[in-house]
């Protein structure tokens, strides 16, 4: 699907943030011409996470796709745009639910932005939810890889032998909804990472207002020894838990991407400060642009390790106040 050979610029989550976009965009060097966002040399990849939480989400989407389909990029899916669908698509009676993702009120709330600002384009939304579909849920270019959260290889393999081109279909997202199911275990692992149960059954509230049993963990550390080594979310952990050791069959269930893989660009994390590398072959470009942080691109050309200097982004503005 990617040409090794080429030159990407890899850009993190938008989530509705398409005047950032355009931006960003800008910075990098492409321009809007018959409609579309090109460049001469360089092709997008966008990580996911496209909609959502922004205030112009139908825009962003438009952007994305216009480029796409004009070649000029290439678009993975996010968990976000993988709640769309499961939000629109019936569940499989054995799930015991109406819908693959459930009409709760907290799913409401997290969708609620994006269904608001398509209300008066029902067609629109329903193309867009069409074109979900021709996302896929990862790219292995061979000297680079891109995933919206992790990279399990013992997932992607099986994956790419049902759906040779990455790319997932209804009733993959009905089953999904199946606890156990395969469908369930990539769309958790792929999309959204991995976790770790908090113990002695504790939760805590996050900054987005969530209230979790779970946090989210590193999948490349080598030898951690305590919950503070494996947490990644912006969120912190209690000072007693973070100093909590790890069981020994906590770290035997550890993911680890390994130093001599190839490149691995990731979304989803909310990270903030200076876009940097994690590890010289893995880096994060989710810098909480709807949080008024920073909207990060990566541009990749031949190097076989992440540059520090070739991160480039810009800073998300509050608006002023009236």
């Amino acid at each position: 699907m990617l040409d090794p050979a080429r030159s990407y610029d890899l850009i993190g989550d938008v989530h509705g943030c398409a005047h950032t976009l355009e931006q960003l965009l800008s910075v990098l060097g492409y321009r809007f011409q018959a409609g579309v966002w090109r460049h001469p040399e360089r092709i997008a990849v966008f990580l996911g996470d496209i909609i959502d939480r922004g205030p112009l989400i139908r825009e962003a989407l438009h952007i994305v796709r216009d480029m796409v389909v004009a070649g000029h990029a290439v678009c993975i899916m996010g968990n976000h745009e993988f709640n769309a669908l499961g939000w629109v698509t019936p569940a499989l009676p054995e799930s015991g639910k109406l819908f693959v993702r459930e009409h709760s009120p907290r799913h409401a709330r997290l969708i609620g932005e994006t269904l608001a600002q398509f209300e008066q384009y029902p067609d629109e939304w329903h193309d867009f939810v069409n074109w979900f579909y021709e996302l896929p849920l990862f790219i292995d270019a061979e000297r680079f890889r891109v995933v919206h959260a992790c990279w399990d290889s013992s997932l992607i393999g099986p994956l790419l032998g049902l759906h040779g081109n990455g790319c997932i279909d209804k009733h993959f997202v009905q089953a999904s909804a199946v606890p156990g199911s395969f469908a369930s275990a990539v769309f958790d692992r792929l999309l959204r990472g991995t976790d770790m149960r908090l113990p002695h059954g504790m939760t805590f509230t996050g900054g987005d207002g969530l209230t979790r049993a779970f946090f989210r963990t590193k999948f490349w550390e080598d030898d951690p020894q305590t919950y503070g080594d494996v947490v990644f979310q912006p969120d912190a952990l209690p000072e007693g838990v973070a100093k909590t050791p790890l069981t020994t069959t906590e770290k035997n269930a550890l993911l680890r991407y390994g130093s001599d893989e190839p490149l691995l660009f990731v979304g989803h994390y909310w990270r903030s400060g200076v876009p940097a590398p994690i590890r010289p072959n893995l880096a994060c470009l989710d810098y909480s642009a709807v949080l008024y942080g920073k909207l990060v691109a990566y541009r990749l050309d031949q190097e076989t390790r992440i540059d520090p200097d070739k991160f480039v982004w810009v800073d998300v503005k509050r608006p002023e106040a009236v």
